[in-house]
């Protein structure tokens, strides 16, 4: 009794409040069955009282053994957690290491000392102590979360608590070794494409084209396996690669120099080869991976062949090659073909409209006059689209000659016109472009995204229509009009055929497209300039579209004025930032620079009236200012590309491009070709 309650116990129940109400339950209980143990009869009072007295020192003494044994359980957990949190500490497989304000090591965890090969490092500056560890730390100490990072040839998840001056390091090396295994191991496809070979063996012998065939096959076999690729034969002009991501990374860093290879070596027999390549990465559906790389393959021939697209499913897509000019085809079948199919979609539509891009030149508006009268020929309302506040004065005079055409005039709407008439069974020809973010009007190739039909001789960018109903990209040809006027021929013969302005629209995009007949003039370029002029095409209207007002004759004076050389190679113009220019006049700036010896290359920055910077971009063939376009967004041709900038100023805009010029992996020369197949 004495020990329940003691100095130390007395009334312990009280400390709990658990305890306490059972004991106060027990002791009220108790209280009322003596009393009621009276009022039945005295001796029954005293014997509830010995029981009363009985079991409240049970239950008393149960109630403090209870809380002793709790206590102690509780002693020994503490105890437990204490001696596991300081072994955790001591011997758990991450690196820590605790400093004081100024990094100066206070104390490291043994698992750490390893590292520092069992040397006192404790007081010491971490700077002192490791400095590669020291600049790790001053990069990553404001790092809301860990971080992969490379100490002492391992690999760490490395974090900071610069609150409280910890750092943890834990050794993820194996982990990372697997992750990258993952990665290089993972499978890409390829689909390899001959350009040209079909053209070229027509007129051989068939020992020369199997020889030519044998070559090519031989090449292609050797240069897969040096890169430890697997290529299988599909047909005479198509091949499958089957190759993991390291072998990827590996021939992307070289260039896929195969393909100047086989180029370079056919082309001393005469009979020059050109490959095409789809690539696809990134995916384990097999079959999603194979489509992809049809899609790249179809991308790398739309942008004329001779290069390789590397992509993965909706990412951004990389291109290498693409260095010398489109080959001319020598058949008229695809014309023939794609006029058919046109006149097919137009049967099937409501109404058709067609759009050039913003800004139009004459081989748009060529183009667009070229496709009404096709819709005109086979019975078909065709509406051309234009916004005709914003023109080249070259347009606004060709815009006075067609209001002398009610016909024509009569179906020439603006933008707004256009979203209002269109339905969903109506049929939109964009010409001269491929990218509806330039068009005249982007919300109407929205509104048609599915009913859209392209005719264009620009390389073809990432930027294109999801659904095209029929797409004609021939990057050979030397203008849209041309394309469009090989489509004449197979045009009803009992309907009217091309009138006189029309006709004079057209060879007008010709000619200036190829500069008078001096660039990308093929034989069906002279072909196609020999029909219109039969069909009426008049010189005397050509000169009055063509000719130039004087504050653009001295513009143009003005900006090359400004010329400065980059690499003694490169012509490099740049207008004010204050001071706007017709794109017009800025072209034909980038033109006459090529003029100049010793230039390769001519690039002419200016302000436009709509607050965007334009670049104008040339070359002789040499160089490939179509590569240095796009890596600033624009595209276009080998020898002849553009872009548009938003939110910049011209002085910036020619510090980035000097800047890109400068650097030697950019728009290199066709003839910088490898000799090795293993490169």
């Amino acid at each position: 009794m004495k020990k329940l309650f003691g100095q130390n116990d007395w009334f312990f129940f009280m400390k709990n409040s658990s305890i306490r109400a059972n004991a106060i339950f027990i002791l009220s209980l108790s209280l009322i069955s003596i009393v009621v143990g009276f009022w039945v009869n005295w001796v029954v009072g005293l014997i509830m009282i010995i029981f009363a007295v009985v079991g409240c020192w049970v239950a008393l003494h149960q109630l403090h053994q209870l809380q002793n044994d709790t206590e102690t359980y509780i002693n020994d957990l503490t105890y437990q957690v204490e001696r596991g949190q300081q072994e955790a500490l001591l011997e758990m497989p991450i690196g820590m290491i605790m400093m004081d304000d100024h990094d100066v090591i206070k104390w490291i965890n043994p698992y750490m000392s390893h590292y520092f090969k069992m040397e006192l490092v404790v007081g010491r500056p971490l700077m002192k102590v490791d400095s590669k560890l020291a600049k790790l730390v001053d990069e990553h100490r404001h790092d809301n979360d860990s971080t992969i990072v490379s100490w002492k040839h391992r690999r760490f998840q490395f974090l900071i608590q610069d609150r409280y001056h910890v750092i943890y390091l834990m050794d993820v090396t194996e982990f990372d070794n697997i992750k990258a295994r993952y990665r290089n191991e993972r499978v890409f496809i390829g689909e390899v494409y001959l350009d040209n070979y079909v053209e070229l063996v027509q007129g051989m012998s068939d020992s020369d084209a199997s020889n030519l065939h044998n070559y090519v096959t031989s090449e292609l076999s050797k240069w897969a396996k040096v890169n430890h690729l697997m290529l299988k034969v599909i047909d005479d002009d198509n091949y499958l690669l089957v190759g993991y991501q390291y072998s990827l990374d590996s021939l992307e860093k070289k260039k896929f120099k195969v393909l100047d290879v086989i180029r370079n070596n056919t082309s001393k027999q005469n009979s020059p080869v050109t490959l095409s390549v789809g690539i696809a990465y990134g995916e384990n559906d097999l079959t999603k991976l194979a489509n992809t790389a049809q899609h790249n393959l179809d991308l790398a021939l739309g942008r004329g062949g001779d290069q390789v697209v590397v992509r993965a499913e909706n990412g951004q897509a990389r291109f290498y090659g693409g260095k010398t000019n489109p080959m001319e085809k020598r058949t008229r079948v695809r014309a023939r073909m794609i006029s058919q199919a046109m006149q097919e979609l137009m049967a099937q539509a409501d109404q058709v409209f067609v759009i050039g891009h913003k800004n139009p030149d004459m081989d748009a508006m060529g183009a667009c006059l070229g496709v009404h009268r096709i819709a005109e020929m086979n019975n078909h309302e065709c509406w051309i689209v234009l916004d005709q506040e914003q023109v080249h004065s070259d347009i606004a005079r060709l815009m006075l000659e067609i209001n002398k055409y009610q016909d024509i005039s009569d179906h020439i709407i603006t933008p707004e016109e256009a979203a209002k008439k269109a339905t969903s069974k109506s049929l939109l020809v964009m010409v001269d472009h491929s990218k509806p973010s330039i068009s005249i009007s982007p919300k109407l190739c929205e509104q048609l995204a599915n009913r859209i039909m392209i005719i264009d001789h620009h390389r073809r960018g990432e930027e294109f229509p999801e659904n095209p109903l029929l797409v004609y990209i021939e990057p050979y040809a030397s203008s849209t009009c041309e394309l469009i006027t090989e489509m004449f021929e197979y045009q009803p013969r009992e309907s009217e055929s091309l009138n006189r302005l029309e006709a004079t629209t057209m060879l007008t995009g010709i000619q200036v497209d190829t500069k008078s007949f001096t660039k990308q003039a093929g034989t069906r370029t002279f072909d196609a300039a020999s029909y219109l002029r039969s069909a009426g095409a008049d010189g005397l209207m050509i000169q009055r579209f063509m000719k130039e007002n004087p504050d653009s004759f001295l513009d143009r004076n003005h900006l090359i004025s400004t010329v400065q050389f980059i690499n003694d190679k490169m012509a490099l113009c740049a207008g004010e930032d204050d001071q706007t220019y017709d794109p017009v006049t800025a072209a034909q700036a980038a033109d006459m620079l090529l003029q100049m010896s010793g230039v390769d290359a001519s690039f002419v920055i200016t302000q436009r009236a709509d607050g965007v910077v334009g670049i104008s971009a040339r070359s002789m063939g040499d160089y490939n200012v179509q590569l240095v376009m796009e890596k600033m967004g624009g595209g276009g041709h080998l020898a002849n590309a553009a872009t548009q900038i938003k939110g910049k100023k011209v002085s910036e805009v020619k510090k980035e491009l000097i800047d890109l010029l400068n650097d030697k992996g950019n728009g290199e020369s066709s003839s910088n070709e490898a000799n090795t197949t293993e490169e």
